[in-house]
């Protein structure tokens, strides 16, 4: 899937659905996408009308589907690009799409080894479309997601995460407001959440960490230091205009 030249395509946008108050998952359908993988993301290019343009990445969050790729958008105070998609984009509207991109940040179903993702905030993203493409495939592989978030209402695929998805484990941490009755504390990441939600270094897990810089960096380092093999700690991050 990345052996093509990646070129500008029209996607039109078929679907919406709302995530957070701030953040919505925008379905596209693209005549002649050539598929990716869970884990790629895409270039995305709005143009005005005097010529202007400019382009954000995002993550995509579902596994390839024909024609339709979806994309989870988080708007950004003061962005050129996520306030139009959150904001104005509606069905039957048309933006540029480019990729897939990228070939090392992915899971593909052949794979075996436990799986562990951490996400930070909307950094859920490209770890949702690994969740979904294991369903998708019947995989059995084991899945443990520790997900870390400001405070409640930002969770993203709250009612789809609610449901039973055998061999998924799934631990949330809040860093600002707590559920009522939630035995943690507001927090940050520690190596106490990663020892309890994730998996322990003898078992070999491929680890996928995603999310602002300062997280992934936090979250990267706790595994090296628990043992954790290097190699297989794969990581994306992003900043305040990134995807």
């Amino acid at each position: 899937m990345n052996g093509r030249r990646l070129v500008w395509r029209i996607a039109r946008l078929v679907e919406i659905r709302d995530e957070t108050p701030s953040a919505r998952t925008l379905v596209l359908q693209i005549p002649g996408w050539p598929g990716h993988l869970a884990g790629q993301h895409v270039d995305v290019r709005l143009t005005a009308e005097d010529g202007y343009s400019t382009q954000r990445s995002y993550s995509i969050a579902a596994p390839a589907d024909g024609e339709r790729v979806e994309l989870t958008v988080q708007q950004v105070p003061d962005g050129e690009v996520s306030p139009y998609l959150t904001e104005e984009l509606t069905v039957g509207d048309e933006v540029e799409i480019r990729g897939p991109v990228g070939g090392w940040f992915v899971w593909r179903p052949t794979g075996t080894a436990p799986v562990l993702l951490v996400a930070g905030g909307s950094g859920i993203v490209p770890l949702m479309a690994m969740i979904r493409a294991r369903r998708q495939a019947g995989s059995r592989t084991p899945f443990r997601l520790i997900y870390s978030l400001r405070e409640p209402g930002e969770r993203y695929y709250a009612e789809e995460l609610r449901l039973p998805h055998p061999g998924l484990d799934v631990t949330y941490l809040y860093t600002r407001v707590v559920p009522d009755g939630w035995a943690r504390q507001a927090g940050r990441l520690t190596i106490a959440d990663m020892n309890t939600g994730g998996w322990p270094a003898e078992f070999g897990p491929e680890c996928f960490v995603c999310g602002p810089t300062g997280f992934v960096e936090t979250a990267s380092d706790i595994l090296l230091a628990m043992g954790h093999d290097a190699r297989a700690i794969k990581t994306e991050r992003f900043g305040p205009t990134g995807g």
